[in-house]
């Protein structure tokens, strides 16, 4: 199916209206929803507590992806440049690449992938490649392999053919790769070849403050979800997590962090537990407000 040919049965089909489309999974918006938390009519969504345990710092800089693979850790490095250096006060980078490092378990360093994104914000590695998806101009999600070399720039689809929006989180699973995507409220499924899109859950809206999407991981057939307050310093930050079906967009459940966690942006599946970053710079924050900015760490349930 081409672009096109998606995009035309989408809207016939009441794609526009947010109705019957089946490539999209569908959740009623918070707007609709009365019931405090509940979602398909009686439906009560289960909710449980997590708490951070600090692992170890990433390289210098902020942290704001990650990917596990059997090599390691990747995490993707976000830099701030023009404008936005501008309007956090900091100083232009002297190099405007971004990179991909790859560390142990320990947090030693392994490897660095040397990409052109910009504000990156999230991060796949998977079929030989990395990808790095910005959330500054020129947008779009890099493809770049092992040796730094840039294979492909492409645009979410689904939009303007020089903007598709940024993204605040990837991941790579089964040789396809999703992508949250800001501009579509939703984690898009895409295929890596043809870039075609093929399935959509949308952001879950039911929590009535959490109005900011971060990172995405994969857990046995469910996608977890950071998501975030608007907020003005670490101690109005209220982080937590939602995991959808991955074949359905169903909401399975939610979590809530408990005070004094760490502030999560990046997010993977590692050997059965959720690991984050902290990238040490949020919107609304002064810079360097969490005290665990620019380290990696373990979530566990409590």
């Amino acid at each position: 199916m081409t672009k096109r040919e998606f995009l035309s049965a989408s809207i016939g089909s009441g794609f526009a209206l947010g109705k019957g489309s089946a490539a999209f999974a569908q959740q009623a918006p918070a707007a609709t929803r009365k019931d405090g938390g509940q979602a398909g009519g009686n439906r009560r969504i289960p909710s449980r507590m997590a708490k951070t345990t600090k692992l170890f710092k990433s390289p210098p800089g902020f942290p704001n992806g990650l990917a596990a693979t059997p090599e390691g850790l990747w995490i993707g490095e976000q830099k701030l440049s023009g404008p936005q250096a501008a309007s956090y006060h900091l100083p232009e980078p002297k190099s405007l690449d971004e990179a991909a490092w790859l560390v142990d378990w320990n947090g030693k360093l392994l490897k660095t992938v040397k990409t052109p994104s910009r504000n990156t914000s999230g991060m796949a590695v998977g079929g030989g490649y990395v990808w790095m998806v910005a959330n500054a101009p020129p947008q779009g999600v890099f493809q770049v392999d092992m040796n730094s070399n840039l294979i492909s720039h492409r645009q979410i689809p689904l939009g303007p053919a020089n903007d598709g929006g940024g993204s605040h989180g990837a991941l790579w699973h089964d040789g396809k790769l999703w992508i949250s995507s800001l501009r579509l409220r939703g984690n898009l499924r895409v295929d890596p070849k043809t870039w075609q899109p093929e399935f959509m859950i949308p952001f879950y809206q039911a929590f009535p403050d959490r109005v900011r999407y971060h990172g995405i991981a994969w857990d046995n057939g469910t996608i977890w979800q950071v998501v975030g307050n608007d907020s003005k310093s670490y101690k109005e930050g209220k982080p937590g997590l939602v995991r959808h079906d991955a074949a359905t967009g169903k909401v399975l459940e939610t979590v809530d962090f408990v005070p004094g966690s760490c502030d999560p942006h990046g997010l993977v599946m590692h050997d059965g537990k959720l690991i984050g970053c902290d990238a040490g710079i949020h919107p609304g924050w002064p810079n360097n407000d969490s005290p665990t900015a620019g380290w990696i760490f373990q979530i566990d349930f409590v």
